[in-house]
C-alpha cells in the first residue's frame, strides 16, 4: 500500500550567486539590492537570497496556490520541491511519486514522434508493456494533435507543445503534482479538459501544488494559497483571506 502523500518544508533557503558578466546579471544584482535580497554566501561571493526561511507543509487532499509578482520565489519554491534546486539552508522532506509541470518539453526528446514520446515516458516511469498501448491512447486523445502524433516534436507549434507535455504528465498519475503557469496558455476547451483532468487526479490522496497569476484559476481549482513576496512567506491560508490581501481589494470584486 503506497504511502500518504506530504510535503515538508522547513526554513528552506536558497541563494543563486551573481556572475557580472552580463548585463543581465547587473540588473539582477540592482533588482536584489533595492529589494533587500542582496547578500554573501559562505564563500563571499555576491548572491541574491531567492527564498529566505520557508515553512511549509502538505498532505493529502490539499490543493495549494503560489501567488506573488515575478521574481517573488513561486518558481524557485516549485523547483526545489521538484528536487531540481537544492537549498543552502533548511530540511525538505517530499513523500509519495511526484510528477513537476515546470517547463512544456520538460523530458520529451523534439526529435522523437509524438508517440515515440509516450511510449518512452511509460519505460521511464516503469509501466509494464502490456499497459504502454493504454497509455499512447490516453495521451494522444487527450492533446488532440491527430495525424501529428506521428511526427517530429520539434515542428509542433507552442500550444501541441503544451498539449503532450500536460497529457503526458498527467496520465501516470502522480501523487504529487507541480504545475508552473505555462499549461494555461491553452485554449479554452483545452482549459476545461485540463481542469477536468486535474480535478481526477486531486481527489484522494494526491496534493496539487499551482503557480500562476491568474487568480479565477486559484480560486477554483485551490484549497490553500500561500503568498510569496522578496522569497518570503507573507500569507497562508485559506483563498478567501490571503487572497484579499494580496490583490488589495474584497474577494468578490477581484
Amino acid at each position: 500500500m503506497a504511502l500518504q502523500a506530504r510535503i515538508e518544508v522547513e526554513d528552506v533557503s536558497v541563494l543563486f550567486p551573481l556572475y557580472h558578466g552580463s548585463s543581465r546579471s547587473l540588473k539582477k544584482m540592482v533588482v536584489a539590492a533595492a529589494s533587500g535580497r542582496l547578500g554573501k554566501d559562505q564563500q563571499q561571493r555576491v548572491v541574491v537570497r531567492a527564498l529566505q526561511n520557508v515553512n511549509l507543509r502538505l498532505s493529502s487532499g490539499d490543493r495549494l496556490g503560489l501567488v506573488g509578482t515575478n521574481g517573488a520565489g513561486k518558481t524557485t519554491l516549485l523547483r526545489v520541491l521538484a528536487g531540481v534546486y537544492e537549498p543552502v539552508a533548511g530540511r525538505l522532506r517530499v513523500q509519495g511519486s511526484l510528477n513537476a509541470l515546470l517547463d512544456p518539453s520538460l523530458g520529451m526528446n523534439a526529435e522523437l514522434t509524438g508517440r515515440e514520446n509516450i511510449l518512452l515516458r511509460g519505460l521511464y516511469n516503469g509501466l509494464p508493456r502490456s499497459m504502454l498501448p493504454r497509455l499512447e491512447e490516453d495521451v494522444a486523445e487527450f492533446a488532440g494533435l491527430a495525424d501529428f502524433i506521428d511526427l517530429p516534436v520539434r515542428i509542433y507549434s507552442a500550444g501541441m507543445v503544451i498539449r503532450l507535455g500536460f497529457a503526458l504528465a498527467t496520465a501516470i498519475r502522480p501523487q504529487i503534482l507541480l504545475m508552473d503557469e505555462w499549461f494555461l496558455a491553452g485554449d479554452a476547451v483545452f482549459m476545461e479538459k485540463a481542469r477536468q483532468r486535474l480535478e481526477e487526479m486531486v481527489r484522494g490522496a494526491e496534493i496539487l501544488v499551482l503557480s500562476t497569476h491568474q487568480m479565477s484559476v486559484v480560486r477554483e481549482w485551490c484549497t490553500r494559497v500561500v503568498w510569496l513576496e522578496q522569497g518570503r512567506v507573507r500569507a497562508d491560508g485559506a483563498p478567501e483571506e490571503v487572497l484579499p490581501q494580496y490583490l488589495g481589494t474584497p474577494l468578490e470584486m477581484a
